[in-house]
């Protein structure tokens, strides 16, 4: 009886660390987002706590959701027009990333993004679809507080829906590669070359489309080849880096977000972010779905392999004989 209370306890303590590390990470990574805000303060190109808080529910499970709400309560605290709407956009903070992980659960999505499906549930449901709750509550509340006019409604929707999309599509995949990565063994000295080689491009590519040359486009063959090279793991962290870079660039109102008004530069940024995070995840999780095939195609045919050499070796061994001569077997009969 003791030792189950004290394995109890230790669950218990366990889980309350989980709950105040998740709402530090969630804290901590909003802060970073309303850098770029861009209504009040609480609607950005960007929202890095909505991936952080579906990777928290994935990786540690449902018990971790009041670390999303204490997380989501302290960065609107003091963003918010009163406390009821305070609490109001907290519930939608948290309520969107528990509907996107009973979405992707009833899917069956896998945490190691393995498979092109994985990658489409993720999209579509953990981004796309669970995060309508967060912006439809969070734009609700602020039309209803007098934050927003009228006009302004659509505009401020479609932006914070876009998002908290994109915060899922940059930092959920890369939070899920970093908790299943293994350190390589044996790998090549080529091929560490070309990992210091690719982040060596990402960085000259960030130059190039942080200033006053409209040169976006860049980031493309790179989330090619980081999705074709190295699968996941080099096309998580490249769509986080050039969706950072097309923000900063249209924070400073350079390249193709020159001369717009603010509606139309967030329709440029969410469509080359979307595209660059579709290409990307789609592409590592379908390389990826490939290689696993192959193998074990490849494990399968070693198998029949040496099925088929037992089978030979079998064959090609002696009978074995009673002892009897055939005298005895006449003489005794059958």
């Amino acid at each position: 009886m003791t030792g189950a209370r004290q394995a109890r306890s230790r669950r218990d303590v366990r889980t309350a660390l989980e709950i105040c590390a998740v709402a530090g990470l969630y804290y901590g990574s909003a802060e970073l987002g309303l850098l770029q805000q861009l209504v009040r303060g609480q609607v950005t190109p960007l929202w890095p706590p909505s991936g952080i808080a579906l990777a928290s529910l994935l990786l540690l499970g449902p018990r971790v959701w009041p670390g999303i709400a204490l997380g989501a309560f302290l960065t609107n605290i003091g963003l918010g027009p009163s406390l009821p709407a305070v609490l109001a956009i907290a519930a939608g903070n948290t309520l969107a990333p528990v509907c996107s992980h009973a979405l992707l659960r009833r899917a069956g999505f896998r945490d190691e993004l393995n498979r092109l499906r994985d990658a489409l549930a993720l999209i579509f449901l953990g981004a796309f679809t669970g995060m309508l709750v967060s912006a439809t509550i969070g734009t609700g509340t602020l039309a209803l507080t007098g934050v927003l006019d009228a006009d302004d409604i659509a505009p401020a929707w479609s932006v914070w829906w876009t998002g908290d999309a994109m915060g899922v599509l940059a930092v959920t995949p890369l939070l899920l590669v970093l908790r299943h990565a293994r350190w390589p063994r044996g790998v090549p000295l080529s091929r560490w070359a070309e990992v210091i080689l690719l982040v060596a491009a990402t960085a000259g590519v960030g130059l190039v489309e942080t200033s006053s040359t409209p040169l976006l486009f860049l980031g493309f063959p790179l989330l090619i080849w980081a999705g074709f090279r190295f699968r996941l793991a080099g096309a998580a962290p490249c769509v986080l880096a050039v969706s950072i870079f097309a923000i900063v660039a249209a924070g400073q109102q350079y390249g193709p977000f020159a001369g717009h008004d603010l509606f139309t530069d967030m329709i440029t940024l969410q469509a080359f972010n979307g595209s660059a995070s579709l290409t990307a995840l789609l592409l590592g999780a379908a390389v990826g779905e490939r290689a696993d095939t192959e193998r074990e195609i490849a494990q399968a045919c070693r198998q029949l392999a040496e099925m088929a050499t037992r089978i030979a070796t079998s064959d090609h061994r002696p009978a074995l004989h009673s002892g009897r001569s055939d005298q005895e077997e006449q003489y005794n009969g059958p």
